[in-house]
């Protein structure tokens, strides 16, 4: 609090009119005439969401950001390889999407699904249950008649079409990245910021931001958490922040494939060798 006592104006005072003053964390001029959390309603307390503190690169948390998937760790995107300036005629549903559009002519045939999960070193049977949940679900939405296409194709440019509800509302309605629900995934579920989320939080973001009677909402969130967690299949149990920031600019996926090609070239060139040396023991 200010060492200046405010104004009372009937008992009210005029500064702070919700009855309460907010808590100095800085100086007077971080304080905030709102409250993010109240005692009386338990949940807010126990999913604060995110506060940006004085200081941090993130300018602007609230505006949602057309081509970047920023955050207060990267608030200009992803920079590795020009990653944010290369793809900066396009919305960051658009670029999640890309790494399965191998010929950039913005259609995503199930064979380009398929051949994008092998290059990550999937199996062929999960390869296939991948492609076929993904195109069969997100196709229809993004035709552009009526009809739906009888080849299950996606079109990217309509891929905001295939935003659905009780999910962390990341993505506006028109494929834009939001900052500030983004960061809220980790203020409200990260027990112990951990600077990622484990499984036991993913559930309970699951719970909590269900809507009633979202039936499709649920599941495809459910099933959209589960995937990631498969794809990125953290050792200590912990996604990081990072990673999963990496999933909604689609960023991650390309390093996923460049790791898997390495670790198999790596192989092909030990192979040899142990070939070698057996035969000398034979």
């Amino acid at each position: 609090m200010s060492d200046t006592a405010s104004p009372l104006v009937d008992g009210v005072d005029e500064k702070f009119p919700n009855g309460f003053h907010a808590k100095k964390s800085h100086d007077v001029h971080d304080e905030k005439p709102y409250a993010t959390t109240i005692k009386e309603q338990p949940v807010t307390e126990e999913r604060k969401p995110y506060h940006p503190k004085p200081g941090e690169r993130l300018k602007d948390a609230g505006t949602s950001r057309a081509n970047i998937a920023a955050s207060k760790e990267s608030p200009n995107g992803t920079m590795e390889d020009g990653y944010a300036k290369r793809h900066a005629g396009q919305t960051v549903v658009v670029q999640h999407a890309e790494y399965w559009d191998t010929d950039r002519d913005g259609i995503i045939w199930p064979q380009d699904t398929y051949f994008g999960c092998r290059a990550w070193g999937w199996s062929p049977p999960l390869a296939f249950l991948t492609t076929f949940i993904i195109n069969f679900n997100l196709s229809y939405p993004t035709v552009p008649g009526l009809l739906p296409d009888p080849f299950f194709r996606i079109y990217t440019q309509r891929l905001y079409k295939d935003k659905h509800g009780s999910d962390s509302m990341t993505y506006d309605n028109e494929g834009r990245f939001k900052p500030q629900q983004f960061e809220d995934i980790f203020a409200k579920y990260d027990r112990g910021n951990k600077g990622g989320l484990d499984w036991g939080d993913v559930m309970r973001m699951w719970k909590g931001q269900r809507m009633v009677f979202d039936f499709f909402g649920w599941s495809a969130t459910l099933l959209e958490w589960t995937a990631t967690y498969l794809f990125l299949w953290p050792e200590d149990g912990v996604m990081k922040k990072e990673d999963i920031r990496g999933i909604y600019d689609g960023s991650i996926f390309y390093k996923k494939a460049k790791d898997h090609e390495a670790k198999r070239r790596q192989q092909e060139q030990t192979s040899p060798s142990l070939v070698a040396k057996i035969k000398k023991l034979l």
